[in-house]
């Protein structure tokens, strides 16, 4: 167990052991392939695979290039072994073909080919490779279990962007598989978890899985003291208002605006060209301004799950502080002090740099939520939420529909507004669509079926609008919101508290008897699971230790609530600490998006 910035003494288990076991079952792979390699990437591979090996490990197996999978012929490289790293998907495995088939079988010496499917093999995909008469061209054909990545010490994400595309439109239960299988692996490294609660249909069905693969598998039973006490399986449609909102914690505002991938950030570059005096802003640098995000630094780790608006301040006190300690070089005046000055100073410029970035991360982010269009719509969402004209036409909408504003925006405030009146009115709705169609075109008239199928945006069936209780019940709306020091959950939104956290926060404490009738108007069943412990391994807890609960969105989690976990994680009270495993780490743009989808026009 590793100690956590913010509550002395807030722990979280150490989830290297889970990144340790993915090098090595890598190394494992690539020493069967023996002799010099290059790596044929699926682009959407590398960000996930980045966190669990740096090039360096693949460099010490004989790694020697590294392309990118495209169409055509491979690229030159004098290699042994070619590598596919693929996702099992059919339009990548015409991709593979064409590259082997235009391999030149002339060539001295031939080249081994192998694939690697992430993260399991798939039969159809291999029936298609032998259909094109090269499956027999592959000497290794293996798979990789990368289900479950370490994002930071206390987040785990499958990265599998289609999860609730997968599950809630196609009635495609693979990711729900993986998910189970990356728990399976969990336990195998991190004890048994005693207790299972869930809620919704696929919380349902990866518990399912969970206590079959337990029984086909009695092996699996190990005697490893378990880590976690709890885990608590949520669907993502049992709170869809969450990602709807615009979050507004430091890093939740980072990736609303710009988009965190895989920890990493790509931000403008002007506001972090180095100022040099007389120059006048003369080759300002082009390039996207990359960074890694994440709680290795020590003042992220401070700010990134403050709201917003308490982050000017921190900054400012660092600076003082930062300078301060500068300073202290004129009042090192024996060979001691000055060793002992010299010896900080690394951690001083790192400090000194970090906080310069952040400082200039912060004045983009001010920009756009100083504007007038951020402020409007802001208001608009928080209307909604506390339930303010949830059942006819908003004006807002309307405007920003006539001006054509980006079409997700329009999507998110009317999705928003209809999951917070338990679907909207018909005469609405359609007022809606056809104002939607007739201005962004008929095309998009897919993606409104899928809003729908998805309960995003829908028809108001039984007559009832349910999300008042369900308000008023959860608490999810706070007048008299802290920002500052905050004292609930709800400061990551500025009022609205995240449902899906104060389901987490109810059960721990006084658990869900107390809410038995607003979890029936929430959507799928809710339900309780035990795991039997071998003798000798149930925990008798100490006194003042706090229970740990891993808690796993299906369907995807957002910034927001991470860091309304992490809150709860680090109340003098609460008694528990939150471990969080997703799908997929969204934000409503990339959520909406991922629903999207467009009718090609027809071929006149």
């Amino acid at each position: 167990m590793r100690s956590r910035g913010g509550r002395a003494g807030v722990t979280w288990p150490d989830l290297t052991a889970l990144r340790e076991a993915g090098r090595r079952e890598l190394r494992e792979f690539l020493d069967k392939c023996a002799g010099s390699k290059a790596i044929v990437w699926d682009e959407y591979l590398t960000g996930p695979f980045g966190l669990i090996a740096q090039y360096s490990l693949l460099k010490e197996h004989e790694v020697e290039k590294m392309f990118t999978l495209k169409p055509g012929r491979l690229p030159a490289a004098d290699v042994k072994n070619i590598i596919f790293f693929v996702r099992p998907k059919l339009e990548l495995m015409d991709i593979i073909t064409e590259n082997i088939l235009s391999e030149d079988r002339g060539r001295s010496p031939q080249r081994d080919f192998h694939i690697l499917f992430v993260p399991r093999r798939s039969l159809l995909c291999e029936q298609w490779l032998k259909d094109q008469g090269v499956l027999g061209s592959f000497i290794h054909k293996e798979q990789y279990s990368l289900d479950l990545i370490p994002f930071d010490g206390d987040l785990l994400s499958m990265e599998s962007e289609s999860a609730f595309k997968e599950c809630y439109l196609e009635s495609d239960q693979t990711s729900l598989y993986h998910a189970a299988k990356g728990l399976m692996t969990l336990q195998a490294l991190y004890g048994t978890i005693p207790q299972i609660f869930g809620k919704g249909e696929c919380a349902r069905h990866v518990a399912n899985m969970m206590i079959r693969m337990k029984r086909e598998f009695p092996g699996s039973q190990n005697s490893i003291f378990p880590v976690f006490d709890t885990l608590l399986l949520l669907d993502r449609n049992v709170d869809l208002l969450t990602p709807l909102a615009t979050q507004l914690t430091y890093e939740g505002l980072i990736d609303e605006i710009y988009g965190i991938q895989n920890t990493y950030v790509k931000l403008p570059p002007e506001k972090f060209a180095p100022k040099k005096q007389g120059e006048g802003g003369k080759d300002l640098p082009t390039e996207p301004k990359k960074l890694q995000l994440n709680s290795a630094e020590e003042l992220y780790a401070e700010i990134r799950d403050k709201n917003f608006n308490a982050v000017g301040s921190v900054l400012s006190k660092k600076a003082k502080v930062i300078s301060a300690a500068f300073e202290e070089r004129h009042h090192a005046k024996t060979v001691g002090e000055i060793k002992q000055f010299v010896s900080q100073l690394p951690h001083m410029q790192a400090a000194r740099s970090s906080l310069a970035n952040h400082t200039s991360i912060a004045e983009l982010i001010k920009d756009i939520t100083t504007s007038e269009d951020f402020f409007d719509n802001l208001t608009v969402e928080q209307e909604f939420m506390s339930g303010i004209d949830t059942d006819k036409v908003n004006n807002y909408v309307e405007d920003c529909i006539a001006q054509k504003h980006p079409l997700i925006k329009i999507l998110r405030l009317v999705c928003l507004q209809s999951v917070c009146n338990s679907g909207l009115k018909q005469k609405v709705l359609d007022h809606y669509k056809r104002e939607i169609i007739q201005t962004y075109g008929y095309e998009h008239i897919l993606t409104l079926n899928n809003l729908e199928k998805a309960g995003l945006l829908k028809p108001q069936t039984s007559g009832r609008n349910n999300y008042p209780t369900i308000r008023k019940t959860l608490r999810l709306w706070m007048d008299d919101v802290n920002e500052q020091n905050p004292n609930d959950i709800s400061y990551v939104y500025s009022g609205y508290a995240p449902l899906s956290v104060r389901l987490a926060q109810l059960l721990a404490r006084p658990g869900w008897r107390s809410i038995e009738e607003v979890l029936k108007m929430l959507p799928g069943p809710h339900f309780e699971e035990r795991q039997q412990l071998p003798t000798g391994l149930q925990k008798k807890r100490q006194h003042g230790e706090n229970r740990v609960t891993l808690v796993f969105f299906l369907g995807g989690v957002t910034y927001a609530e991470i860091a309304a976990l992490r809150f709860l994680s680090q109340m003098e009270d609460g008694g528990t600490e939150y471990v969080i495993a997703t799908t997929k780490l969204i934000n409503g743009t990339s959520w909406i998006k991922s629903l999207m989808e467009k009718l090609e026009p027809a071929p006149f």
